[in-house]
């Protein structure tokens, strides 16, 4: 029996997280709904996470087929299906031993898959990609601790820091205290729409120095949970700054597909660095990452994404893939799902009307919700939001009450937790807390997911609203 003695020491550290007390708090209150215990709600609603199709946003046609027909070959010879669909279906299962999905996989992943991808990332950013350089693996956050465990050494001042954006999400903080880095916190502008800025950045590696050794920057454009896009401006300053103080990049945009301000658009650090030339083009060690369970393509529970990774050393190139080597390839239909993510349906090809159609509804369902989550907190005292610019989420800032303040002392709990339990006690509606994702001290903030239904969205607005002029009534 394994003794608590010998687990691993920072896994015995890590406590209950409050999305954690939230989490549990919700499954109790549904099981009080299906047993008839009376609530001021009929129904609860999660929007605390990324997790589109769970809060009712359809899965696209064109994937759900191809998948069916890779896994039930039969339906190859049904006309019903479209051709591109039996085409593309019969292309993937020639990539798998034995013709089947329940075959291994390649380590690394299906060949023709990363070599659709590295064409998809060279139509992207008009520089070529090689297939060589990607790996596919069992989601972006799969890619990130593998890439940690490459970069990651030392203790005491020498162990490895790497600079992490203030707010993130809550899974990258747990990575890196599981592969022992020290988290180095630089601060998004929140006033100035969460921009990155340089002198912060300064001060975060230089405060860190003499307590760790910074070695790694992570940036997540578009960003989450905050909904900045960075201009290409903005990330050629990131990349000069790596540069002149020897960081490694670590660029997460898995939800590139996600821009919707009217000034912003999406450029993948990859695009500019190669752009700016050398020295950095060639320089300038970089690791960027995409995943199917982020933007449209929404497919949270097939678990896959890619890492690339630029200007390694061929040395250390070896090791990372040694490294990916040791761990279970992706699931077959994650990839056979990544496949159709960077190379979709294209104009002439029989699915492409309907595949077009069902990604611009789930666009424009996300695009209304921004602007209506932006009109309701405009009108809303002791809340504000800064313009929502990508992503699939909202960061609402609460401007509490010196009486809430003192409430949530005494209640021993974060204020934006207590704000949090009692929305959802309330109303049954659940959203994350701020502490949980990490925010500047003394600001307060939740999160909520807006890759949902219209209706659905309506109906989380409709209980904030109403809790929220309860609760600053409450504590005026």
């Amino acid at each position: 029996m394994l003794l608590l003695r010998e687990i691993n020491p920072d896994v015995r550290k890590m406590k209950v997280s409050e999305q954690e007390i939230l989490e549990r708090r919700a499954v109790e209150i549904r099981v009080e709904i299906e047993q008839g215990i009376a609530k001021p709600y009929k129904e609860l609603i999660d929007v605390s996470s990324g997790n589109p199709q769970g809060m009712g946003i359809r899965p696209l046609t064109f994937v759900r087929q191809v998948l069916a027909t890779c896994l039930y070959p039969s339906l190859m010879h049904d006309d019903s299906l479209p051709l591109d669909v039996r085409q593309r279906a019969q292309r993937l299962l020639g990539e798998c031993e034995g013709g089947s999905l329940g075959s291994y996989p390649a380590i690394y992943g299906i060949k023709q898959v990363r070599h659709t991808i590295s064409a998809f990332i060279t139509r992207r950013d008009g520089f070529a990609s090689d297939p060589d350089n990607i790996a596919i693996t069992s989601g972006s956050q799969h890619a990130l601790m593998l890439l940690l465990k490459l970069l990651v050494k030392g203790e005491g001042s020498q162990q490895t820091g790497v600079l992490t954006p203030v707010p993130c999400y809550r899974s990258f903080n747990k990575a890196l205290v599981a592969q022992g880095a020290v988290s180095v916190p630089y601060y998004l502008c929140e006033e100035q729409d969460w921009t990155v800025q340089i002198q912060e950045l300064r001060r975060a590696l230089h405060a860190a120095r003499g307590h760790c050794n910074p070695m790694v920057l992570y940036v997540i454009n578009p960003g989450n949970p905050s909904g900045h896009v960075q201009s290409k401006a903005s990330i050629e300053e990131v990349i000069r700054f790596a540069a002149e103080e020897g960081l490694f990049l670590l660029a997460d945009e898995v939800y590139q597909s996600c821009v919707f301000g009217d000034d912003s658009e999406f450029h993948s650090y990859k695009k500019v660095l190669s752009e700016m030339g050398p020295p950095f083009s060639s320089n300038m060690e970089l690791a960027s990452f995409h995943s199917i369970s982020k933007g449209f393509m929404g497919e949270c529970g097939l678990r896959c994404g890619y890492v690339e990774m630029v200007n390694l050393d061929p040395l250390v190139m070896h090791y990372a893939h040694t490294l990916f080597s040791t761990n279970a390839s992706a699931p077959v239909p994650g990839q056979i799902t990544l496949d159709v993510m960077t190379n979709p349906p294209q104009p002439g090809e029989p699915s492409y009307a309907l595949y077009a159609q069902e990604v611009q509804s789930i666009r424009s369902a996300i695009m209304n919700n921004v602007q209506r989550i932006l009109d309701v907190v405009s009108g809303l005292p002791g809340m504000t939001c800064q313009p929502i610019k990508g992503g699939i989420f909202a960061f609402l800032r609460l401007h509490l009450s010196q009486a809430a303040m003192k409430h949530a002392k005494e209640k021993e709990l974060d204020p934006d937790l207590l704000y949090s339990l009692r929305l959802l006690e309330e109303t049954g509606l659940c959203v994350a807390p701020g502490c949980e994702l990490r925010q500047k001290k003394g600001t307060h903030h939740i999160r909520i997911c807006l890759a949902t239904p219209q209706d659905t969205m309506e109906d989380v607005l409709q209980r904030l609203k109403s809790f929220h002029l309860r609760f600053i009534k409450e504590f005026p």
